[in-house]
C-alpha cells in the first residue's frame, strides 16, 4: 500500500514538473540574423560578404585569361628569330593578349642592346603585369581580417546591452530574456567568422593562382633570354 501510494506521489510530481517544463520555441538561423538588435552588424558583413565573392569571380577570371597560352608560343617566336623575321614575332607577341606575350614583345623592342638591358625590360614588364594581377587581392585579406572582428564586436555591444537590462530592472530579471539577448547577440561573430573565412579562402585561392603566372613569366623570360644566347 505504501509502495502504491509512493509511486502515485512520484507519477503526480512528474505530471507536475512537464507540464511546468518551458516550451522551447524553436527560432532558425536567419530569424536571429536579421534580429533588430544586430542588423547594425550584420548588414555590413552582408555587403562585404557580396564585394568578396563579386571581386574574387571577377579576379579568378582575369587571373585565368592571364594563365592561358599558346603551347606553340615560344617555338614560333624562336622559328621567327632564327629566320630573321622579327617584323613577324612582334605580330604574333601583340596578336595575343596575355602577360607573356606583352613581355617578349617588350624584349623584342629592345633587340640590338646589350643582353643585359633586355633582360631589365622583360623583367620590368613582368613586373607590371604582375602588379595588375595583384591590384586588389589585398581588399579580400582586410576582408577576412575585419570581419571576424566586427561579429565579436557586435556580440560584446549585446552581452552588454542585455546585462545592463538585467541590471536596470532586476525585479523582473528572467532567465529565458537574459539568454534569448545573448544568442542573439552572438549571431553576429557566426556571421563574421563565416564572411571571414570566405574571404580568406578567396584571398589565399587567387593568390596561389597569381603565384602559378609568375612562375610561368620566370620560365618564359629565361627561355627568352637563352635563345638570345643562343643568336649571339
Amino acid at each position: 500500500m505504501r509502495f502504491t501510494t509512493f509511486l502515485a506521489v512520484v507519477n503526480d510530481s512528474m505530471q507536475i514538473s512537464g507540464a511546468a517544463a518551458p516550451r522551447v520555441e524553436e527560432t532558425s538561423y536567419f530569424k536571429l540574423v536579421f534580429a533588430v538588435n544586430s542588423l547594425w552588424i550584420i548588414i555590413p558583413l552582408i555587403l562585404m560578404l557580396a564585394f568578396a565573392i563579386y571581386f574574387f569571380v571577377k579576379k579568378l577570371l582575369i587571373v585565368n585569361r592571364a594563365s592561358q597560352e599558346d603551347g606553340n608560343f615560344m617555338n614560333n617566336i624562336r622559328d621567327f628569330i632564327h629566320e630573321g623575321k622579327l617584323d613577324s614575332a612582334v605580330a604574333l607577341c601583340r596578336g595575343n593578349n596575355n602577360p607573356t606575350a606583352r613581355m617578349i614583345d617588350k624584349g623584342l623592342s629592345r633587340l640590338g642592346r646589350p643582353l643585359e638591358d633586355i633582360r631589365t625590360a622583360i623583367e620590368n614588364e613582368g613586373n607590371l603585369e604582375v602588379s595588375r594581377l595583384e591590384k586588389g587581392v589585398s581588399a579580400l585579406a582586410t576582408i577576412a581580417a575585419i570581419a571576424p572582428m566586427m561579429g565579436f564586436l557586435g556580440t560584446v555591444v549585446g552581452m552588454v546591452g542585455a546585462f545592463h537590462n538585467m541590471a536596470a530592472d532586476p525585479n523582473n530579471f528572467n532567465i529565458g530574456t537574459l539568454s534569448s539577448g545573448i544568442y542573439t547577440a552572438m549571431i553576429t561573430t557566426v556571421g563574421g567568422l563565416i564572411v571571414g573565412i570566405i574571404a580568406l579562402v578567396f584571398h589565399n585561392l587567387l593568390i596561389s593562382k597569381i603565384s602559378n603566372v609568375v612562375y610561368m613569366l620566370e620560365v618564359r623570360t629565361t627561355e627568352f633570354m637563352d635563345l638570345l644566347h643562343e643568336n649571339a
